[in-house]
């Protein structure tokens, strides 16, 4: 669901998925490049370029992710916050971490199971093969939708 008086820009992606639908509020804008699936964006949010949120992500009122920001999955992005250029957020509440902290982000997403949120594989089971069988029937299901 997209709210009124939101604006997408050229090449972002916004998708739900079979396991997470995705809302995005009123007054928002989601830069070019950017990446939203399966998350709920709520009102007076700033995306920019090139950021991707992931599934089961909630991005509070007047939260901002700056240039290449990412929001992991299972993410609570709390009311006015900002994720800075390149930084990610992970977990619930989220921590804002700078790309280079990369085993404390590990520390916190590992538990999220990332494998089992987005393609639906535990992560004893998350072999290249299964994942892939798995979603490509999923979106295969959709080989007809249309673009909007």
């Amino acid at each position: 669901m997209l709210g009124r008086d939101r604006i997408v820009m050229e090449n972002a992606v916004i998708r739900a998925t079979g396991r997470y639908d995705c809302t995005v509020g009123d007054h928002c804008l989601i830069g070019p490049c950017a990446h939203v699936v399966g998350c709920t964006v709520e009102d007076e949010v700033f995306i920019a370029t090139g950021v991707a949120i992931f599934h089961g992500a909630r991005l509070g009122r007047r939260s901002q992710v700056r240039i290449h920001g990412v929001v992991h999955i299972r993410t609570a992005l709390p009311p006015g916050a900002t994720v800075p250029i390149g930084w990610v957020a992970v977990g619930d509440p989220a921590a804002i971490l700078p790309p280079d902290q990369h085993e404390r982000i590990r520390a916190i997403q590992d538990p999220l199971d990332f494998p089992s949120t987005v393609y639906g594989v535990p992560r004893g089971e998350a072999a290249m093969v299964e994942i892939t069988r798995r979603l490509s029937g999923e979106l295969a299901a959709h080989g007809d939708d249309e673009p909007v």
